[in-house]
């Protein structure tokens, strides 16, 4: 992976405080390799042309992990697919090209049945 440009970054989302997780779960999250620009959004540019590189791991407690890909609709709307051979498996990202990927801040998935805040922990080169 060191052939990815500089802008690719590891980020881990974990799972934020809800109703069900009163504590968060830091056995539930995401591990997502994207670009990165200047100000810490996801830049869609440096994904279109490294598309394939965008990888996201999704891990919670008692299932196997899933992976998939980064991907952006027309318009800009970002998601993650599982499989490119059925769209039902796909989660949304609320508002993810706004989002700023930092330590601290939070970031929305929908799993396909339930929106979730999930808290950026770590930012790093992969």
């Amino acid at each position: 992976m060191n052939a990815l440009p500089r802008s690719f970054q590891h980020v881990r989302l974990v799972l934020a405080r809800e109703k069900s997780s009163p504590e968060g779960d830091s056995r539930n999250g995401y591990d997502l390799v994207v670009p990165l620009d200047e100000e810490n959004r996801l830049d869609p540019a440096e994904w279109k042309e490294h598309r394939a590189f965008c990888r996201v791991r999704r891990f919670q407690p008692g299932q196997a992990d899933l992976i998939g890909l980064l991907r952006r609709k027309p318009g800009g709307h970002w998601f993650i697919d599982y499989d490119a051979e059925e769209s039902d498996d796909d989660e949304a990202g609320y508002r993810l090209g706004d989002e700023r990927f930092v330590p601290g801040e939070y970031v929305s998935i929908h799993d396909g049945e339930a929106m979730h805040t999930y808290v950026v922990v770590s930012v790093t080169r992969p």
